[in-house]
């Protein structure tokens, strides 16, 4: 009996271990993601319908993004649980067995030791000294086993909330294309000459050829407030959430270099204007795709390219954070949320923004001019 209960001791090797983490971070996710809802409820309503839907998008991707990460993690934690539990069945059922022989009811035989009473005394306190470890270890177990059952139910309890997230958000980024097609009240700084800009366009072999000749496609040109912003350079935020790829001048796989800064999205993912800016242009550009050039001070120029749909035209004044477009890809489902290769494999982020600075039409370093230090 002795050397019975020291061998599963000795290879019993299971931790009082609460992996609650990631639960509590998806119960936070889904606090989160009602929040967003009543703000979307609330949107309807809102006098600047705009700028409430832009937040709701950013609060619902918040929110998404955080449930999809605890809701993978409690599935990662829950199937590393049960693969450790099933690998354990033998000793699960050496260890019960020891404890229901202990919770019985024993002969008076049952601990008498071949080497006398001595024997038998030494047993009893090597026994009670055994006792309180392997009520731990199935106290350990009993966690363990509660875990399993408590992810799971968590699991099965939000992702209805997640796949109701996941039609909110939606609805929301068609309110909003709708309500930025209804806008009329952004001021102008100046009237865009179609001509002048399907020209240079067609002439532009390089973005910074564009951007120099991006002066002379406006006409009514009308001064620019004073802006200053040098004390929000190096801190600006970043345009759109996402992961960091390739910062500037860091060749990529198929050997090319660029100036600016690469982030990876998610589908969809809402874009909106770091500062206030003069929106100098819209629309396709070169092998940039769709690009939306902003110009937060005279001679500095912002470039935005990648996105699916634009938003605005050229000459309108824009305030900060207000949207600009939105990133490419088919809307998340659920299947895809759940799955453990996800944020961390980059699989979920698909799209890519391209952020070019320019000064003078001299390519900066955007890592000088945004926060970079923190992926969203």
């Amino acid at each position: 009996m002795m050397r019975r209960l020291a061998l599963v001791m000795l290879i019993w090797p299971f931790a009082v271990f609460a992996q609650s983490e990631a639960a509590d971070q998806a119960r936070r996710a889904m606090a989160d993601l009602e929040t967003a809802s009543a703000a979307l409820a609330a949107a309807d309503g809102a006098r600047d319908r705009v700028k409430a839907l832009t937040q709701t998008i950013q609060a619902f991707e918040v929110g998404l993004g955080a449930m999809r990460e605890g809701l993978r993690q409690a599935a990662i934690n829950e199937a590393q649980l049960s693969k450790k539990l099933a690998s354990r069945d033998g000793e699960v059922a050496q260890l019960l067995g020891v404890l229901q022989t202990m919770g019985g009811n024993p002969s008076p035989t049952l601990f008498l030791h071949p080497q006398g009473p001595v024997g038998t005394a030494r047993a009893g306190m090597l026994l009670a000294e055994l006792t309180p470890a392997l009520n731990s270890r199935a106290d350990a177990l009993r966690n363990d086993l509660n875990e399993v059952q408590m992810l799971r139910t968590l699991q099965a309890d939000a992702a209805m909330r997640l796949q109701e997230g996941l039609t909110e958000v939606q609805r929301a980024r068609t309110d909003l294309n709708q309500a930025m097609a209804n806008r009329t009240d952004l001021p102008k700084r100046f009237t865009e000459d179609p001509v002048r800009t399907a020209i240079l366009i067609s002439t532009s072999e390089t973005l910074s050829g564009f951007a120099s000749g991006l002066s002379e496609m406006t006409s009514d040109q009308i001064d620019p407030a004073p802006v200053d912003f040098d004390g929000q350079i190096g801190s600006l935020t970043l345009p759109v959430q996402g992961v960091i790829l390739r910062r500037a001048n860091e060749t990529d796989a198929a050997g090319v270099t660029r100036p600016g800064l690469i982030l990876a999205t998610r589908p969809q993912a809402i874009v909106t204007s770091p500062t206030a800016a003069t929106i100098r242009y819209t629309g396709p550009l070169l092998d940039l795709g769709n690009v939306v050039i902003l110009e937060p001070r005279a001679n500095t120029l912002f470039v935005l390219a990648g996105l699916d749909v634009v938003y605005g035209a050229a000459g309108q004044v824009i305030g900060s954070g207000t949207p600009i477009g939105l990133m490419g890809g088919g809307p998340a489902n659920r299947d895809n949320a759940l799955s453990p290769n996800g944020d961390g494999a980059g699989m979920e982020r698909s799209e890519t923004l391209y952020i070019e600075v320019r000064e003078n039409n001299v390519t900066q370093d955007p890592s000088d001019w945004f926060r970079t230090d923190k992926d969203g």
